[in-house]
């Protein structure tokens, strides 16, 4: 099995700024190669010899201007232990084994009674802050609902899922202090929680050990899982992740320890404030509309990932997942619908071939990446993007050939 080679570093503006330093990471047990690399001048990259420690190129964060994006070498779904490790793939194997034991599992579900009526109440003011949205609210209030709807995404799309939970991508500290604000907003966990909970539903796909396992039903998927007590299966594979990333992280754990005032701050009173005083607007209609309305949408618009997109669509890039490529769910969700490519190639910070899609997340950290808060960026090599549909085009015409 290879290891990661990042074969090229593109910058648009300006060659990144690198320093020299000992390597910190073992050398690869069966490649006599580093697994990082040095610049062989502009045009390419070439390997290091191994050495321990080794010696390589450490690029410093970009500066104003810089867009660095990084070229990944993959080889399909099964890809190198180092990808493996960051808890982007489905471990194949035990998948098949966790899927045979769930035939003859006999765990039954607890139904958290506290959480189905705080759901229900939560529901019941979303549909009073929607009528009031259409025939209440004032524009401005109409106009900042669906900016909050984008802003509480970003911090779901942009910064637990991309950023934290894949390192797809890296940011400075103003645009992770940003994200971790924006998904406190969001309020769907704290981001090492929910990554937690992302990790082993990319690792343990559609088995015990995946927290919305699709397999259970598509309610479970949607939003049933929040609903009933975990199964076993997935504290005990959980426990097993490394969340040393997440945990050495000043940012996620002060929103950790004050996660609690800081969606009271951010979720409901916040946006409720903005358009009181900001142009006038009832509390209450403020509350039910900004607040209530919006969070209970962006709850279902993340949901929809979990359900919708892995049974209504097309499978392209991996005809052996249940994850699709869904259109509506990227609207919904701010470019995550391209499902099937994402748990195909989950290190691509884009989660998407397509550039002219509704991905407004990549757009958001392009935009970012313009000013050097984003760098980094990972995308799948065309080559190996094409290689890999071909293949699956193969599958289906040799199972139709069988059929």
């Amino acid at each position: 099995m290879r290891h990661p080679i990042f074969v090229q570093h593109l910058s648009r503006l300006a060659r990144p700024k690198t320093s020299s330093t000992s390597c910190d990471h073992a050398t690869p047990k069966d490649e006599n190669i580093c697994t990082r690399s040095r610049p062989a001048g502009l045009g390419g990259w070439t390997k290091t010899p191994a050495c321990q420690p080794c010696r390589h190129t450490v690029r410093d964060p970009p500066h104003l201007g810089q867009t660095m994006i990084t070229v990944t070498q993959t080889t399909g779904p099964r890809v190198d232990r180092a990808i493996k490790d960051q808890f982007l793939h489905a471990e194949l194997d035990e998948v098949v084994r966790l899927r045979e034991e769930s035939k003859k599992d006999t765990f039954k579900p607890q139904i958290v009674w506290r959480n189905v009526l705080l759901f229900t109440a939560l529901h019941v003011g979303a549909l009073v802050g929607a009528y009031q949205l259409v025939f209440v609210a004032k524009w401005q209030t109409v106009v900042w609902t669906f900016v909050g709807w984008v802003l509480s995404g970003l911090g779901i799309t942009a910064g637990a899922h991309r950023l934290w939970a894949h390192r797809s991508y890296k940011a400075k500290w103003p645009l992770r202090v940003i994200l971790m604000i924006l998904q406190s907003m969001a309020f769907q966990n704290d981001v090492i929680e929910w990554s937690r909970d992302h990790r082993c539903h990319h690792k343990w796909t559609d088995t015990d050990a995946d927290p919305h396992n699709v397999n259970r039903g598509f309610f479970f998927s949607h939003m049933g899982w929040l609903l009933v007590r975990k199964h076993p299966k997935i504290t005990e594979k959980g426990k097993k992740l490394d969340l040393s990333d997440l945990f050495n992280d000043p940012i996620l754990t002060f929103q950790r320890k004050y996660y609690l005032p800081l969606v009271a701050l951010s979720c409901f009173l916040l946006p409720t404030w903005v358009a009181v005083w900001g142009w006038g607007e009832n509390a209450l209609v403020g509350l039910y509309t900004v607040a209530l309305f919006r969070y209970c949408w962006t709850l279902h618009a993340t949901w929809f990932i979990n359900s919708a997109a892995h049974r209504f669509g097309y499978r392209p890039y991996d005809v052996n997942i249940t994850p699709v490529e869904s259109v509506w769910t990227t609207v919904a969700a701010l470019g995550e619908g391209g499902h099937n490519y994402h748990h195909t190639f989950p290190q691509d910070y884009r989660a998407s071939e397509w550039e002219l899609s509704m991905n407004i997340t990549k757009m958001f950290i392009d935009a970012f990446a313009k000013i050097g808060w984003a760098y980094d960026m990972k995308v799948v090599q065309n080559e190996v993007i094409a290689r890999q549909k071909n293949k699956q085009v193969e599958i289906l015409k040799a199972r139709a050939k069988a059929a």
